[in-house]
């Protein structure tokens, strides 16, 4: 006769795998977008200078060309490489043609230096739409020219990748004149209806299942605030495949809520101050570790720079660097991912993997299986 109690024990071992293979799988569920570690690329367009352009900074403000002296390789590349967050500096172009001939091309021809190549496309820059670049007339070359045409190469790469990490997309608003000792280009100023347009051409590349937005994680809460204290960010399961759109500067922050009380209909999270009724997402790139810790722990997405203006790489100083990978800011901007390690060896990274487990969230179930496509 068969063993009673052997069958009873192997049912019972089948039951537990079960039990067990249920809670592992709520448990990878769980895992919130903001309990992860994200590397970023700061300025991730720049293409860097051409030969007249970087003579031309030498003689004007050899301090300034000391700290434009890099570049990023295309987005498509950088995102193969593991970075998760991209950063584009963008121009108000409403009418086109705006930054079409940079004062900077007259410069290297007065100075007698031999032209440069084509900063961008001419019919391109000639169209309306938000551009893309550092600094006007003098810094214009962008790996990706115009908003739209980056947009679509982050979309066909999500798509190529079904089941990545999220990939953040911090957009800079720029519209401050540049104090130069020669004429140069005044940007568009940034107003809700600016803010609309840019709103629109995100709209126009990405369809609203294929990125997270404000409503989606404030659900009915009373405001975002009010939902990231309590219920928190999305799981990082269900944040698969999507894109997370940040707006970087504070200052354009009133003009984009008016209309839209906590971020409602909107597709961008602001820079808030937190407690704000918009409040989900901040800015500390200067830290400190202290503050950010406190924020992240509370459920806020930060983002900080781990180096800045080249100093920190130039001598592979890493203080600051591992100061804020302890903090567990979410959001970690460098010059220099792991894949493009400054002359010095500094790089920021995560030995390979595209995202780790946040330090601050050390009971959270998070293991190297829950960073993997």
């Amino acid at each position: 006769m068969p063993d009673k109690h052997a069958s009873t024990k192997r049912l019972f071992l089948v039951w537990v795998a079960l039990f067990a293979s249920h809670v592992a799988a709520a448990e990878v569920q769980s895992l919130r977008l903001n309990q992860l570690q994200y590397i970023g690329s700061h300025n991730s367009y720049h293409a860097g200078l051409a030969a007249g352009e970087a003579a031309i900074w030498k003689r004007v403000d050899p301090a300034m060309f000391a700290i434009l002296d890099y570049s990023h390789p295309l987005l498509t590349r950088q995102l193969d490489d593991g970075v998760r967050q991209l950063e584009l500096d963008i121009y108000g172009d409403a009418k086109g043609g705006r930054y079409a001939h940079p004062a900077g091309i007259e410069l290297v021809r007065k100075a007698g230096l031999p032209a440069d190549p084509p900063f961008a496309d001419l019919k391109v820059m000639q169209r309306p739409g938000f551009k893309v670049m550092h600094i006007q007339d003098l810094d214009q070359r962008s790996n990706c020219q115009p908003l739209t045409a980056c947009l679509t190469e982050i979309r066909a790469w999500s798509r190529a990748h079904p089941g990545h990490l999220p990939v953040f997309l911090l957009l800079e608003t720029v519209q401050a004149p540049l104090p130069m000792p020669f004429p140069t280009v005044v940007p568009e100023p940034f107003d809700s209806r600016s803010l609309d347009t840019l709103d629109a051409e995100i709209r126009s590349v990405f369809p609203r299942g294929e990125y997270i937005s404000p409503d989606d994680v404030r659900g009915d809460a009373s405001t975002l605030n009010a939902a990231i204290l309590t219920r928190g960010w999305p799981s990082v399961a269900s944040a698969r495949g999507k894109v997370i759109f940040l707006l970087d500067q504070r200052s354009v922050g009133p003009d984009y809520l008016k209309g839209h009380p906590s971020l409602r209909g909107r597709v961008l999270f602001t820079n808030a101050v937190p407690g704000d009724g918009d409040a989900a997402f901040t800015e500390l790139n200067d830290g400190d570790a202290a503050r950010i810790a406190s924020l992240v722990r509370q459920g806020y997405l930060v983002r900080t720079r781990t180096d800045a203006n080249l100093k920190e790489p130039a001598r592979n100083d890493t203080t600051r660097r591992d100061a804020m990978l302890a903090s567990g800011a979410q959001i970690l901007s460098t010059d220099y991912p792991e894949r493009e390690p400054a002359a010095s060896g500094y790089a920021v990274g995560f030995h390979g993997q595209t995202a780790r487990c946040n330090p601050q969230f050390a009971k959270t179930s998070c293991s190297v299986a829950d960073l993997s496509p």
